[in-house]
């Protein structure tokens, strides 16, 4: 005698029936439900595409269905299929599907209803305290109708505003250093233009007595000639980044051509296969690693010319430019840089002809390098070339001697090195000075009439700057380059007045262009108003009879004589300041335009 199937359940699982034919059961209150169960378990049924929910990817919406009521029917009904034997029937990884896709649905609601009222309540919350700031703003506007819907609509502008204004804010001022997100912009009026990099108010009392031809750097370079600029690259002084500036940052008809993962790039002249850079990114270290002054001048123009017959070479003009650095730091760096590894063998250091010997220029260390010595052992060397680098790269060696020391004595030789560096360096088309980015930017357009397209940056923070030492220490490194020191006391005196004077050169002319402009508007004005005067005058009448007439043409001819006079004026204003004698001349010619004006006014 069979069992029933609610008596067979309660005692033992019954046997596994056929995959496709589900086992017929007596309870006729069970049969229905689990066909229901069954027909909603087969994949493409309708009931199992309502039970599922919607699709991967697809979502319902926040406001078609409650949230919370979801996962309790969904979890519901997965726990019914579990219990009951039908849902064994399906494959297990069919059974894992959909247990996941479940599970996924009903978190994934879960978390969207709990998102949905979190938002809601803050945005209510928000609308109660904006209302509350707007209603003590415009209080004394409550009276007027409809007011709420007013200050909605007003809160929503401005909330939008100010969304607006903060994506624009990050689009065009994405970096934490732009200047709008500086208080000190708000705060602060316009910045000097003559304040230096540092801080410090340039309107310095110079030192040193410079003629108006030393400060006075404007060179006519001819880029399509034959006229070549000299880059002279001293260790640790920001030259590498400069070289870089003048062969990819520079405006030209034609730009060097600069190769990805090269270092040297192609710099000719317009039409020509000739460079008019002779730097470390343009022609490589032709003339050695690092040449100094003595190498350059007697390497650079065999280098360009070739084997050529110096009678047959071209008159050319050799333009040398140098970047300098304050001699703690460069001094730092440079033991920064050797303690990893730098050594600068490749150096030729030729002086008249030949390189020093070994007993002129001994080494420092034994090994390959001198990586990871310490500052103390750097400093005790000798024979270390980064003693007063750079004046020794700036001098004339020849005037000493070479590297032989013992041609004259130590104080002698510092006194003439220290001088030949300070001539040549007065005597340069042009030299920077690391710590005043900006100003050497300026000068260098200023000298050489070019200009370069996006500003130089200012580094403060370098590796020499991470390098705390004491006070000792710095009056030890500033004895042991006593004359950098020297030297970099007086390239920054010349570096700053050259700066002044260029800047005032600058404004006194833009004065004077705009005086100049004014002066031509008025005789315009003035000539037109003389010509309506005279065309009214009666046309048949005898000009020698008119005297009006005749005055009216006296005075245009003076008038355009007068803005002669100004144009030629204006050509000749550099010779007139470089001769004082001419002051009474400038002095005649401001009283002939004053009594011209006079006649003017009299003839009216």
């Amino acid at each position: 005698m069979a069992l029933p199937a609610c008596a067979a359940r309660a005692l033992g699982p019954p046997l596994q029936p056929e995959r496709r034919a589900p086992a017929r059961t007596t309870c006729p209150r069970r049969h229905s439900r689990v066909e229901a169960e069954l027909a909603a378990s087969r994949p493409g049924s309708v009931a199992a595409s309502v039970r599922a929910g919607p699709p991967r990817g697809v979502s319902r919406g926040f406001n078609s269905q409650p949230f919370l009521d979801e996962p309790l029917k969904a979890s519901s009904s997965l726990a019914g299929a579990a219990r009951t034997p039908l849902f064994a029937l399906l494959s297990r990884g069919r059974r894992r599907r959909m247990h996941d896709l479940r599970r996924r649905w009903d978190l994934g609601s879960l978390c969207r209803a709990l998102l949905t009222r979190g938002l809601a309540a803050l945005g209510h919350s928000l609308k109660h305290v904006l209302g509350a700031i707007f209603s003590k703003i415009f209080g004394p506007l409550a009276s007027v109708g409809n007011m709420d819907e007013k200050s909605n609509k007003l809160l929503l502008a401005l909330v939008m505003l100010f969304l607006f204004a903060v994506i624009v804010l990050q689009y065009v001022c994405p970096g934490t250093e732009c200047q709008l997100l500086r208080l000190q912009a708000f705060s602060s009026p316009m910045p000097d233009p003559y304040r230096s990099e540092d801080e410090s108010s340039a309107r310095f009392v110079p030192r040193y007595n410079f003629s108006r031809g030393d400060l006075l750097r404007k060179v006519d370079f001819d880029i399509k000639g034959d006229d070549l600029i000299v880059f002279l690259h001293i260790q640790k002084t920001g030259g590498t980044t400069f070289g870089r500036h003048l062969v990819r940052n520079i405006q030209l008809e034609q730009p060097c051509e600069c190769r990805v993962g090269q270092k040297k790039c192609t710099c000719h002249r317009p039409g020509k296969r000739e460079t008019w850079l002779f730097s470390r990114f343009s022609t490589g270290w032709s003339c050695g690693l690092h040449a100094d002054w003595t190498e350059l001048t007697s390497c650079v123009p065999a280098v360009v010319d070739g084997k050529r017959d110096a009678r047959l070479r071209p008159s050319r003009n050799f333009y040398y430019i140098t970047i300098l650095r304050d001699p703690v730091s460069r001094y730092l760096s440079e033991w920064r840089h050797v303690q990893r590894g730098a050594t600068w063998k490749a150096s030729l250091h030729v002086c008249d002809g030949r390189p020093p010997t070994s007993e002129e220029l001994p080494s420092c260390y034994t090994g390959d390098d001198w990586s990871g010595c310490p500052l103390k052992e750097f400093m005790d060397c000798p024979y270390n070339l980064a003693n007063n680098r750079q004046v020794r790269m700036l001098s004339d060696l020849t005037l000493v001697g070479c590297y032989n020391l013992s041609v004259m004595p130590e104080k002698q030789r510092n006194k003439v090195l220290l001088e030949s560096a300070k001539s040549n360096l007065k005597h340069m088309a042009f030299f920077g000075l690391t710590e005043f980015q900006r100003k050497t930017q300026y000068l260098f357009e200023k000298t050489f009439n070019m200009n370069f397209i996006s500003p130089f940056t200012q580094y403060n923070t370098t590796r020499a700057s991470s390098v705390e030492i004491n006070e000792e220490i710095q009056k030890r490194i500033e004895g042991l380059n006593f004359l950098d020191m020297e030297l970099y006391s007086y390239a920054k005196d010349l570096f700053l007045q050259r700066y002044q004077f260029m800047r005032q050169k600058e404004h006194q002319e833009a004065r004077q262009k705009r005086q100049e402009q004014r002066k031509f508007l008025k005789g315009r004005f003035l000539q037109t108003h003389f010509q309506s005067q005279g065309q009214s005058q009666n046309p048949s009448q005898n000009p020698s009879q008119n005297p009006n007439l005749n005055a009216n043409q006296n005075v245009t001819q003076n008038l355009i004589q007068n803005l002669t006079q100004n144009s030629s004026q204006k050509e000749n204003r550099e010779s007139r300041k470089q001769n004082p004698g001419q002051e009474q001349s400038d002095g005649s010619a401001r009283n002939g335009t004053n009594d011209y004006i006079g006649s003017v006014e009299k003839w009216r």
